[in-house]
């Protein structure tokens, strides 16, 4: 019996001892490596470099999840067995699943004694573990809507040569010849005269661009409508355009440098979705420029608000995308079984109005439909 007791008080001495010993975390610095920035439905690559170091042999296990939306293709497996000074490095490629701004959690780090008997965790201490953050752009997209950007891009006195053609203006009509576009051809004239005929626009200078988003449309048509939105802002900065980006909450600086690109991606990065019986306000657009208002469903304060917007504004043009969604190009259309909702087709009761007061109406339909109200 004395023998017995004599064996487990040395038991419990030599696990309280591993206790103790093991008590104190090993050292580690983790510094993770990727660009700031990347689109949505693309990779980048990404590098972790840990290092550990123990007085002791310590079993050792570290998590380091990526943020929701981010994938990697692999992860960082750390664990074993670790006595002194341990370097790894580990590269793999991130998957930007959706637009938004992430951040990585501090890794946790686990550490035993060799037998595995007693396990404890903390996180690294901010100061040694580089805090990660990654903005994920939206996508971006071919625009099968040429029309609906490069002509509105303008502002200045008419013109017969230089700068872009004015939608709203009308210099004449002449025959068409081989070449011309189709959206030229002045169909009621056409069919008075017998020949076909085109329309002879006057032309403006360029101008800058404000696109602004309504985000009362729920969240399918906010990630739709942010694409096409970034898609547009791509296609105004080739044109060498100033471009901004607003929302009911404040609008990005305008400009065509990279730092404007970078502030506007980023406003569309972040966006999210509201209810609708929030403020729908746009902020004033700089005078003389064009604002494009992408929206659901076109409520009545957003249209009022695009009224008012026009009294700055060259330009005001509202396109609406009353299935929640933009047919993006190379997407199989959907059947539409339904006409325009209520809301819109109040709206195409004051399409004509509008267009005289220089705010254009446009529908955009799942089945790749383009609808001009009013025209």
């Amino acid at each position: 019996m004395l023998l017995t007791l004599l064996y487990a008080g040395l038991l419990l001495l030599m696990l309280a001892a591993v206790w103790a010993l093991w008590r104190r975390a090993p050292g580690a610095e983790l510094v993770r490596e990727l660009p700031a920035q990347g689109f949505e439905g693309r990779s980048t690559e990404m590098t972790v470099r840990l290092t550990l170091s123990t007085r002791l042999p310590t079993r050792v296990r570290l998590d380091d999840p990526a943020p929701l939306s981010v994938v990697p293709e692999s992860s960082l497996g750390v664990g074993g067995l670790v006595w002194g000074r341990e370097s790894i490095e580990h590269r793999t490629r991130l998957t930007l699943g959706r637009r938004g701004e992430f951040e990585w959690a501090p890794p946790r780090l686990h550490w035993a004694d060799p037998f595995g008997l007693f396990w404890r965790s903390a996180e690294l201490p901010a100061d040694s573990s580089t805090v990660s953050r990654l903005t994920v752009y939206p996508g971006t997209h071919a625009l099968s809507l040429p029309a609906l950007l490069r002509p509105l891009l303008s502002e200045g006195e008419l013109s017969q040569a230089l700068g872009l053609d004015d939608p709203i203006s009308l210099r004449g009509a002449r025959p068409y010849v081989p070449g011309d576009p189709p959206g030229r051809i002045h169909w009621r004239l056409s069919a008075r005269t017998g020949s076909v005929m085109v329309r002879e626009l006057e032309r403006t200078a360029q101008s800058s661009l404000q696109l602004h988003l309504d985000r009362s449309g729920g969240e399918i048509y906010l990630d739709s409508a942010v694409r096409l939105a970034a898609s547009l802002v791509r296609e105004a900065l080739e044109l060498g355009l100033p471009v901004s980006v607003s929302d009911d909450a404040g609008t990005s600086p305008p400009g065509s440098s990279p730092e404007a690109l970078q502030l506007a991606l980023s406003r569309l990065a972040r966006m999210q979705p509201t209810s609708a019986g929030q403020a729908l306000s746009i902020p004033t657009p700089r005078p003389g420029s064009n604002l494009i208002v992408l929206t659901k469903t076109a409520p009545e304060p957003l249209v009022r608000a695009a009224m008012l917007a026009r009294a700055g504004a060259s330009r005001v043009v509202i396109v609406a995308i009353p299935e929640g969604f933009y047919l993006e190009p190379g997407e199989s259309p959907r059947r539409q079984w339904a006409g325009l909702p209520p809301q819109l087709k109040k709206l195409e009761a004051r399409a004509g109005v509008l267009q005289g007061a220089g705010v254009l109406v446009f529908v955009l339909r799942g089945n790749m439909s383009v609808i001009r109200l009013g025209g």
